[in-house]
């Protein structure tokens, strides 16, 4: 596999980061300790390199209603300015990945533009379906042009209960109001000092840690710069440089999904528990719908097959990802992710579990390499902070 760097590669270096390959990009896993990092997210702040991301620009006349046909949620519907978490399936109705949708200004011509962030393991197969059904939908009458950023873009997230008072401080005061104001699943242009210069930067109110904070969408030439001074502007302590391995633990104890463990082609929304970001409502075909409504005729996730659940441990030893998941010593599901929780001080778990065992209170185990380890069924997320 052909092996990618980041636009901050070497300034992860310089801090001594540990590098993972992660689909197929160098990424930091941890600077120092993934424990510190995780409670630096939860206390104060940490600083993400997320470049790895995709960007793909869908615009036109028609992109509000092509994406209505590629995605499964509706789209059309969001307001200017606003983000919307959805999922791009195949006509099986197998996940072809998770993603955040954001729809910007129309340009001067009036002209429809939006923003589509995939995984980093599937943009390029997120980018190519898109581009794909641009071409069927142009044969319907679709007017729209896909243009994939992601080489060309960086992601810097800062994530924590300080991340808004952190950026303030590249942020002139007169324009402050825009990141004050900015809402949750929200997006906005931000002009911030970079290098002594003033650089309108896309803003969005999103994450994948659990906490409060923000994704900044720059030029890879300047992202370097971006970086250090985030890291210059901060107090000693208040901003932490965090790798992979603490997103993974703070996104477990938040209850969100990955791609490749809770999301996958053999698995479905309904399943997931993602059944309303299905809009089987919305008018006209949309890729994947004739399957997907056959599946929640079907009772998937809620009548038969399996459901995805959170366990909270009730020993000390934490399930991983593939462990079986028993009920009085059967097989009834499998652990997809499982760690010990930093924050809560116990192990908790996503697994999918047979339906008729899903109920929150129910006692299960989970088989530690032939060792059972009692677990009970809980209502996810595991953590919820604080507004």
């Amino acid at each position: 596999m052909t092996e990618n760097y980041t636009a901050l590669y070497e300034e992860h270096k310089k801090l001594g980061a540990s590098f993972t390959d992660f689909g197929g990009w160098q990424m930091p896993l941890k600077y120092s300790s993934e424990l510190a990092e995780h409670h630096a997210v939860r206390t104060s702040a940490g600083l993400y390199d997320l470049s790895h991301m995709g960007e793909v620009w869908v615009t036109g006349p028609d992109a509000a209603a092509f994406l209505d046909y590629a995605l499964v949620g509706k789209i059309s519907a969001m307001a200017v300015g606003k983000a919307k978490y959805s999922l791009i399936c195949n006509e099986d109705g197998g996940i072809l990945d998770d993603l955040i949708t954001y729809r910007r200004p129309a340009a001067a011509d009036g002209t429809d533009k939006f923003l589509v962030v995939p995984n980093a393991g599937n943009a390029t197969v997120v980018a190519a379906a898109l581009a794909d059904r641009a071409g069927s939908a142009q044969e319907g009458g679709f007017d729209v042009t896909v243009h994939d950023a992601s080489a060309e873009t960086s992601l810097i997230a800062v994530q924590g209960p300080k991340a808004e008072a952190i950026l303030l401080r590249l942020v002139p005061a007169a324009r402050h109001e825009l990141v004050t104001g900015l809402k949750y699943y929200a997006a906005v242009d931000v002009p911030f000092m970079v290098g002594g210069t003033s650089k309108e930067l896309l803003l969005a109110r999103t994450g994948y840690t659990g906490e409060d904070g923000f994704e900044i969408f720059v030029a890879n030439s300047d992202a370097a710069a971006l970086w250090q001074a985030l890291i210059a502007i901060a107090e000693e302590g208040e901003l932490t440089p965090a790798g992979l391995a603490s997103r993974d633990s703070l996104r477990l104890e938040a209850g969100m999904p990955l791609y490749g463990n809770e999301l996958s082609l053999d698995g479905d929304p309904f399943a997931a528990g993602l059944g309303p970001v299905v809009a089987l409502s919305k008018e006209g075909d949309f890729v994947g719908k004739a399957a997907l409504a056959a599946k929640k005729e079907a009772g998937a996730g809620a009548t038969t097959g399996r459901k995805l659940v959170g366990l909270k441990g009730l020993g000390r030893r934490a399930g991983r990802g593939h462990y079986p998941v028993l009920k009085d010593g059967t097989t009834v599901g499998e652990v997809t992710s499982g760690q010990p929780s930093p924050t809560l001080g116990y192990p908790v778990a996503m697994a999918y579990v047979d339906v008729e065992f899903t109920e929150p209170g129910t006692a299960l185990d989970i088989d530690l390499r032939g060792k059972t380890e009692p677990f009970e069924v809980v209502a996810l997320p595991f953590y919820k902070r604080v507004k």
